[in-house]
């Protein structure tokens, strides 16, 4: 019986030595923490060029859930999507039949007044677009890279 006892125990010295050297091979720096910071006041601009559906609702629920963390506070918070190249066919009327779960989606982010939406203006013109042929939650610009560059010198950080 003290053989059998002494097998079991040598046993599972080796497993724990085992799982220690696995450990360490496998996370050599241990484990990430989670911390939990306060996001407030926050001013952005997202620099949309989104080519595939699923990379513009992607960028939609970034900014929605950036809005969230902030509070969705309209007196602290802006972030401004800039519309521009590949991602202006999604806010054409024309096609709202196709994207209409997106739009949706991009609308229902402007009622709390933390997000807007401008599109630029020279480059829906080279598309065969004009105003009139935007959804009504767009401002137009005159030139995405312009805008951006404002925003940007009035304090908003850049993401893509």
């Amino acid at each position: 019986m003290n053989r059998c006892k002494l097998f079991v125990v040598a046993v599972a010295f080796m497993l724990a030595t085992f799982n220690i050297v696995m450990a360490d091979t496998l996370m050599p720096w241990g484990q990430a923490t989670s911390v939990q910071p306060v996001y407030q006041k926050q001013k952005v601009v997202y620099d949309l060029t989104a080519a595939s559906e699923q990379q513009l609702a992607n960028i939609l629920s970034r900014a929605g859930y950036l809005s969230r963390l902030n509070g969705n506070d309209p007196f602290e918070t802006k972030i401004i999507m800039v519309i521009h190249g590949d991602a202006i066919p999604f806010f054409s009327t024309a096609r709202f039949k196709q994207y209409r779960e997106l739009m949706e989606l991009a609308h229902s982010q402007t009622l709390n007044e933390t997000v807007e939406f401008r599109m630029c203006q020279a480059s829906a013109k080279l598309r065969g677009l004009a105003p009139a042929d935007i959804h009504g939650f767009v401002t137009m610009v005159p030139m995405a890279d312009a805008e951006i560059v404002r925003l940007q010198k009035a304090g908003y950080a850049y993401m893509q």
